[in-house]
């Protein structure tokens, strides 16, 4: 990226994701992946994994397809432990797109890493001149955290991937598909609020999901301090 006539590397959040959350009254806070990212989870109340380039697929042992676009795979791992500190601390998280992919590997899941080759179409990611976003309905199960929040209301997902979830993780659950058969979200039941969407949530002006992960936070750090109020000695009285 070029700066001020500099060329440099930076790092960056989508500003929509920002936008959405402060809407919620939440305070977002940019983690970069680096060394020692997962650290920062105590200070932290809830957490956002967006989408970004594919999957190392030596993650979840498979050669690389030739349409396979990777990114750092450093920053594949260090974005995991970041994902796994949060679950082991009881953190909400919205996992998106990438974010999907990454939480699925995390349990032992795979991924489809070129979707047209099983699906027979172009929709999830249509190859076009220009960036395009491909639009698919939602099929949401009955009695999900999904379809608590996205209910009888549920639009088309606007999306931009070309990988899908393959072997279903341990501990995950296929909660919303596409009208194809692919993977739109997973869920984690052991968890009060963990959802992996598939497509691109942020592009577009459904906030409703980036407020239930900014609600989820706050009930989460209220029970955290009703806990640590219940824990503190009593104080001794006085006459």
């Amino acid at each position: 990226m070029t700066v001020q006539g500099l060329q440099t590397t930076v790092s960056l959040a989508l500003q929509s994701h920002v936008d959405m959350l402060a809407s919620a009254d939440g305070i977002p806070l940019l983690v970069p992946l680096v060394s020692g990212a997962e650290r920062t989870v105590p200070q932290l109340d809830g957490l956002l994994v967006p989408g970004g380039p594919d999957v190392d697929p030596a993650l979840y042992g498979q050669e690389r397809h030739p349409r396979t676009r990777c990114g750092s795979p450093e920053a594949d791992r260090v974005e995991l432990a970041l994902i796994e500190a949060a679950l082991d601390a009881g953190l909400p998280v919205l996992a998106i797109c990438r974010g999907m992919q990454l939480l699925n590997v995390l349990h032992g899941g795979t991924l489809h890493q070129h979707l047209p080759e099983l699906v027979g179409h172009d929709g999830h990611s249509p190859e076009t001149e220009t960036f395009t976003l491909g639009r698919t309905r939602l099929d949401l199960h009955a009695g999900s955290a999904i379809d608590g929040v996205l209910g009888n209301d549920v639009p088309e997902a606007r999306c931009h991937h070309h990988q899908g979830i393959d072997r279903v993780g341990t501990g995950l659950t296929v909660t919303a598909e596409a009208p194809d058969g692919v993977a739109e979200v997973v869920e984690a039941a052991a968890h009060p609020f963990v959802l992996g969407v598939q497509w691109e949530a942020g592009q577009d002006d459904d906030e409703r999901l980036h407020h239930a992960l900014v609600g989820a936070a706050r009930k989460g750090r209220s029970a955290s301090s009703r806990e640590r109020e219940g824990r503190l000695p009593a104080r001794a009285s006085h006459p």
